[in-house]
């Protein structure tokens, strides 16, 4: 005999959170999260003390998945900084051209949040990692000002994906890949 298990409250409500976050915005209103989530009000409240709480658990988890999927792109194209490096605008292209892109979870809400809000803290851990990440493999390629250099190649990204939720037949991850190739050097 085989059990299944139902996720809990605190499950359906990240779960509907990450959806309904990237589809609307992280101004989606309480009620359609309750709603999707199959959950009483109190849940919320128990569970993250909040509509804030929840956003900012939300965008913790996708920041680690975020973070892992970064590294098997790079992981995937072998020993290579440089093409650890290009290997990531490949990806995003491909990502970009997914049918429910909507752009970048961190940058939408970045700008949409007030300035108080305890989610900042959490993109801002997320952009310093990727940077660290970016910064590693040019280090380990020799480039001269790595750090700079990083934050370049975390423009392009971010530019990318701006452009990619308005305009992805434009192919703006091939386009940054050409930039970077140049930030990158060689």
């Amino acid at each position: 005999m085989t059990t299944r298990t139902v996720p809990g409250p605190r499950e359906r409500l990240l779960a509907a959170a990450k959806e309904l976050t990237y589809e609307q915005g992280v101004s989606v209103g309480v009620d359609a999260l309750l709603k999707r989530a199959n959950v009483a009000r109190r849940s919320l409240y128990e569970h993250f003390g909040g509509k804030d709480g929840l956003i900012t658990e939300v965008l913790r988890v996708s920041a680690d998945e975020d973070e892992a999927a970064y590294r098997r792109a790079m992981l995937a194209a072998g020993d290579d900084p440089r093409g650890r490096l290009l290997a990531i605008f490949d990806w995003l292209d491909g990502v970009i051209q997914e049918p429910d892109f909507r752009g970048c979870r961190y940058l939408a809400a970045e700008l949409a949040l007030a300035p108080d809000h305890p989610a900042h803290a959490v993109t801002r851990r997320y952009r310093e990692r990727v940077h660290d990440l970016l910064a590693t493999e040019l280090r380990a390629l020799g480039h001269p000002r790595p750090d700079p250099a990083a934050a370049q190649l975390f423009l392009l990204i971010d530019g990318a994906l701006a452009v990619g939720a308005t305009r992805p037949a434009a192919h703006p991850a091939a386009a940054a890949r050409q930039l970077a190739d140049h930030v990158i050097g060689g």
